[in-house]
């Protein structure tokens, strides 16, 4: 898939969602000015899940609540919150995940399988402290397949410089088997073709990550908004022949864009 029919889907994605994520450090920072956002710029991300090579991906950007109950965020995903506690929220989540085709796994293209972006559909569950600090978990199914994926996240907003804005995230993911051989694993077919040995893996932790995200006013109406974020893979992940042979533990992303604030 080239990357304009990729922002084409992560656009067509948000629209469908029309409900978003749980405040979490990217759009933490946003809630901070209590501004919704939208935008578009780039995302920096691993070629694909493992990867030690990197892609350039446009994607617009949304970070907006709608009402008391939904919020949209292009980034983490959707929420529609069925508590609305005065620190706890929670209730249905749901979140676009990427794929990989051909173009995107290099030299291995033809070796291994390319995997097609698809739609997870859960719940969450949060608690905030403050308006600066808050924890939270969401759990989620592939709509097409046998995938689970869980994570748990805590986010803190860090002190601003002036009007600059801008906090942390630490993050830990969980996936079932379906999910750890999807993304993971390799068949005999595979395996022969790059001369590793098969690897199917069980569920178990996957990844854990910290965050960092920042918003820049340009003006009452424009902002550039950022994030950088490293992930260490564990578990079967980092075992994968997949990971050692030809990518690597440590993945680092970051993304950047330029958005219109709707300030209140």
């Amino acid at each position: 898939m080239s990357a304009f029919a990729r922002w084409l889907a992560a656009s067509a994605c948000a629209a469908l969602l029309g409900i978003a994520a749980p405040c979490r450090a990217d759009d933490a920072v946003a809630s901070a000015s209590d501004a919704d956002l939208v935008g578009a710029g780039f995302i920096r991300l691993p070629a694909w899940q493992g990867s030690r090579a990197h892609r350039d991906q446009l994607a617009p950007y949304v970070q907006a609540k709608l009402g008391d109950r939904i919020t949209l965020s292009t980034d983490d995903g959707a929420t529609l919150d069925l508590i609305m506690g005065e620190h706890l929220h929670g209730g249905l989540y749901g979140n676009y995940q990427w794929g990989r085709s051909h173009e995107d796994l290099g030299r291995l293209g033809g070796k291994v399988t390319s995997l097609s972006p698809r739609l997870n559909a859960g719940g969450y569950a949060e608690y905030d402290f403050s308006e600066a600090q808050n924890v939270g978990m969401n759990a989620a199914h592939d709509t097409l397949g046998a995938g689970a994926y869980f994570n748990l996240y805590a986010f803190t907003a860090l002190p601003p410089i002036g009007r600059y804005e801008h906090g942390l995230q630490l993050q830990w993911q969980w996936m079932n088997g379906p999910a750890m051989r999807r993304f993971f694993g390799l068949s005999a077919v595979e395996a022969a073709a790059l001369g590793v040995a098969p690897w199917q893996p069980g569920g178990g932790s996957q990844q854990m990550g910290l965050e960092y995200d920042g918003l820049i006013p340009l003006g009452r109406h424009l902002a550039t908004v950022f994030s950088l974020s490293y992930a260490r893979l564990l578990g079967n992940a980092e075992d994968s022949p997949l990971v050692r042979g030809f990518g690597t533990a440590d993945q680092f992303t970051g993304s950047m864009a330029l958005v219109y604030r709707f300030a209140p």
